[in-house]
């Protein structure tokens, strides 16, 4: 359909209308903080943690509002027989916010997410040259810059966030491998304990019936030896003399007594 002439003219006085009818809110500022959108572009503060001094914000930033001084450390080897290694040391970051417009280039062009936007925006000074903010100034900031926004919930991880998820991960792995083989080893000793403590147990019973048993023998042995010593030394009932067997008639011969003995006459 053709728009009829004049009809922008119209939306844009139905817009001032609408406009005109509402109730008029003055914001009390300084007394009240206006209420600003989340990422707002305020001032650009810096995780000096993050920074590798790599330069490359100071090379692209429009401006040339970025002062960064730096210096070389060596690193001694991590391991015996490893090479040294050299670091770059920040000394100096400072942005000075009278040239700065404010484009964020040196924001998306950091490699390592040292520079984040911040909301705060009260940094006015009386002399142009204290808005060149120092390092310290910049990290103050840091802390004002709000989280970022929750991810769509199709969205990929982020490479960070997955990275930091899996060597969380593996390192949980790791803790709780080393409990079970502890686990292990703690029961691994509970059970010999308690294996040497029943062996003992059972010699110690092994022992016990043994002696009884030797005992129990010995009594026997002792107490058939007494019932055999008494039997051989009870004394033998005494025999009655042998009578003489009776004479046959007509056999015997009779001693007369007053026959002389042998050899006399």
């Amino acid at each position: 359909m053709t728009p009829f002439p004049g009809s922008g003219l119209a939306k844009g006085l139905a817009v001032t209308l609408r406009t005109m009818t509402k109730k008029t809110v003055t914001e009390q500022y300084p007394d009240t903080q206006p209420d600003l959108p989340p990422r707002t572009r305020g001032v650009i503060g810096l995780f000096e943690e993050n920074c590798t001094v790599c330069m490359l914000c100071a090379r692209e930033c429009p401006d040339w509002c970025i002062y960064i001084d730096s210096h070389k450390e060596t690193v001694p080897a991590a391991a015996p027989g490893g090479r040294e290694r050299s670091r770059n040391v920040l000394d100096r970051f400072a942005i000075d916010f009278s040239l700065c417009m404010y484009c964020g280039i040196c924001i998306e062009v950091c490699p390592f997410d040292a520079l984040f936007w911040s909301p705060e925006f009260e940094y006015a000074e009386t002399d142009i040259h204290e808005l060149t903010h120092e390092r310290d100034k910049l990290r103050e900031w840091m802390w004002t810059v709000p989280a970022p926004p929750a991810l769509d919930p199709g969205a990929e991880e982020p490479k960070e966030i997955a990275a930091a998820r899996k060597t969380a991960e593996k390192l949980a792995a790791t803790q709780a491998a080393a409990e079970a083989e502890a686990a292990e080893a703690v029961e691994a000793a509970q059970a010999a304990e308690d294996t040497g403590a029943a062996g003992v147990a059972q010699a110690a019973e092994v022992t016990e019936v043994t002696e009884v048993t030797e005992v129990t023998e010995a009594a026997e042995v002792t107490e058939a030896a007494e019932v055999t010593g008494v039997a051989q030394t009870a004394p033998e009932s005494p025999e009655s003399p042998e009578a003489p067997e009776p004479a046959e008639p007509g056999h015997a011969e009779s001693a007369s007594p007053t026959d002389p003995p042998e050899g006399q006459s």
